[in-house]
């Protein structure tokens, strides 16, 4: 059924059958079809009404949702240790430095406004939770700039899985400080429209977090062997 759904076999707004009628289609019991309508409403691709006009819908799933479900999955397999943070931080650099250069290639003034209100004037001043905050949005903000939803819906999960296991890091004064200096780079450069720039001060950026993004990986991880210890 969720093949069907994203095929287009089953549109937006196609009314499904009653739980009786779907397990006698698919020659499965009704516990089977209950539970597939539940997932399928998990991942927002059916909506369920009730009353007289009610039952399941299909729906059009949104970028974010499609985004949030790859940050799920994604969340799970890095905490199972099936993907590493070197791994995270390839794919990072594979999306996050293309869609830079495409940033200022297609920039326009409303993007590179929200690039420049995205770095704080005073980042020292922060707490850890608010300047992760603001590393996300200007990452955020690159990333939609550059105009290609499959970039931001693979991009961001990516992004959201390496804040939810760093965020709780205390990264220092010099790094804080430091990454204010990249982001200025950077937007400087798709203010500019200058792509070739624009891609190489993102990658140095991204290079620049690896070393510290593996100690507090590496602190985290320790953190959780503790708690489950």
């Amino acid at each position: 059924m969720r093949a069907e759904i994203l095929e287009g076999a089953r549109p937006p707004g196609t009314r499904l059958s009653n739980e009786l009628a779907l397990a006698e289609e698919q020659g499965v019991s009704r516990a089977t079809v209950r539970e597939a309508l539940r997932l399928l409403s998990a991942e927002n691709l059916i909506r369920t009404a009730k009353g007289a006009g009610g039952g399941s819908f299909v729906t059009a799933p949104s970028a974010s949702d499609v985004s949030e479900s790859l940050r799920s999955g994604l969340g799970r397999l890095a905490n199972a240790e099936h993907v590493t943070l070197d791994e995270l931080l390839e794919a990072r650099a594979l999306l996050e430095v293309p869609a830079a250069e495409l940033a200022a290639r297609r920039r326009r003034r409303y993007d590179v406004d929200r690039l420049r209100e995205s770095i704080p004037g005073d980042p020292l001043r922060l707490g850890a939770d608010e300047q992760f905050v603001y590393n996300r949005d200007f990452h955020a903000v690159v990333i939609e700039s550059c105009g290609n939803t499959m970039l931001a819906v693979a991009a961001q999960p990516i992004f959201e899985v390496l804040r939810t296991h760093l965020s709780r890091s205390t990264l220092g004064r010099a790094y804080h400080r430091a990454i204010n200096e990249h982001h200025h780079r950077i937007a400087d450069a798709i203010e500019a429209g200058d792509e070739v720039a624009a891609g190489a001060e993102m990658r140095d950026h991204l290079e620049y977090l690896r070393p510290y993004y593996q100690r507090a990986w590496r602190a985290a991880a320790r953190g959780r062997a503790d708690r489950s210890a």
